[in-house]
């Protein structure tokens, strides 16, 4: 590995949830192989601790930017000045390649290569959550950006199989997606483990579908314990809320918690999921596409509309230890074929094949990048 190849990588993020936690990792890993990294941040500005734990990475910068997320500008009031301000921002850093972890800003002028990194859409939530299309005018808006953004990019990836076929059935790119699996950069230990069950996310998104986890710990013995932003969510009397946690201290109460459960309506792949695999717990999930293809025979399984049956799950895991050891051990064992450099070098194929088959300006990147592997 040579320091220094001088390929420039323009990295778009938002400032939470799992995105972060995976560009930050991804942009890092680069970072150290000697790429440039340049991670602007779009919608909320990044948390103090955030930054800290970035800045003094060298070939790594950030570009901390108020250019509004596509899901929350979906009937795009913002876009026109966040699209004069990303070229702007294009023209003054130079990128050799641009990768998007959103879809819109693929409509951008960028003049070089882009890949777009499809995490979650809001028309594929709609359709997990309520079981119908979006029809307000504005989400039609949005709709037809994610549409046109995957038809501009150069190339196209997704965290599962299961979400790629999704995206392509719902928006029929020009060209097929490429799987990358994510991953986490930090290393995960279980801890002595106590009986607690836990749960964690954006509690306030219909998709974690809280309120059967809910309903179900009426009916369990052990305490569920729920980390995330909660939002205007109700509180309930059988759960406890430990509110946004620091990094730090949610990874310590994964590797704390006895089971981890994930009853979601939605999610194309799950990092929380992943952590918790990797401390050690054992994972109640929901029976959906992406999770029966990353965690099938390392997880039980259970219908994310039937409380009375996730209650079961969870009632059997907390009563059987022996269950409750196996299922911890393998997926924990599962969580370690994720690793962070298998996603690393697959981006860095992804690149590599999108700069040999750019304009003949961007090809000699290419030949430092292969120097580089």
């Amino acid at each position: 590995m040579i320091p220094g190849s001088g390929l420039r990588v323009l990295m778009t993020t938002d400032t939470v949830g799992g995105v972060w936690v995976y560009s930050s990792a991804l942009a890092r890993s680069l970072a150290h192989r000697g790429v440039d990294v340049v991670l602007v941040t779009l919608g909320p500005a990044p948390r103090h601790d955030r930054i800290l734990a970035l800045q003094n990475v060298p070939n790594l910068q950030f570009e901390i930017t108020d250019f509004s997320l596509e899901w929350l500008d979906p009937e795009d009031g913002d876009f026109e000045r966040t699209r004069r301000g990303l070229e702007a921002v294009a023209r003054r850093l130079a990128p050799d390649l641009v990768h998007l972890n959103g879809y819109r800003e693929a409509l951008v002028h960028w003049g070089v290569p882009v890949l777009v990194v499809a995490h979650s859409c809001v028309r594929s939530w709609w359709l997990a959550c309520r079981g119908e299309e979006p029809k307000e005018a504005r989400w039609l808006t949005y709709v037809a950006n994610v549409s046109a953004g995957l038809a501009a990019a150069d190339r196209w990836a997704a965290p599962t199989a299961a979400f790629r076929n999704q995206v392509q059935a719902l928006y029929a790119p020009p060209m097929s997606g490429t799987v990358v699996h994510n991953a986490v950069g930090e290393q995960i230990e279980p801890n002595e483990k106590e009986r607690f069950i836990l749960a964690a996310g954006r509690l306030w998104d219909e998709a974690k579908n809280v309120m059967a986890l809910a309903s179900a710990a009426a009916h369990v013995n052990w305490p569920v314990r729920l980390a995330g932003e909660t939002g205007a969510l109700q509180r309930f009397p059988h759960v406890e809320f430990m509110g946004e946690l620091p990094r730090g201290e949610l990874l310590d109460a994964m590797a704390r918690a006895s089971v981890f459960v994930a009853p979601a309506l939605y999610e194309p792949f799950g990092l929380g999921v992943l952590e918790a695999a990797l401390a050690g717990c054992a994972l109640v999930l929901s029976d959906i596409p992406s999770f029966r293809e990353l965690w099938t025979d390392a997880a039980l399984f259970v219908d994310p509309h039937d409380p009375r049956a996730l209650a079961a799950a969870l009632g059997r895991v907390c009563a059987d230890a022996d269950l409750r050891g196996t299922l911890q051990q393998v997926a924990r064992r599962r969580a370690c074929r994720y690793p962070l450099s298998d996603m690393v070098d697959a981006y860095w194929g992804l690149y590599g094949n999108l700069l040999r088959t750019s304009a003949p300006t961007h090809r000699s990147k290419q030949t430092a990048l292969e120097h580089c592997a």
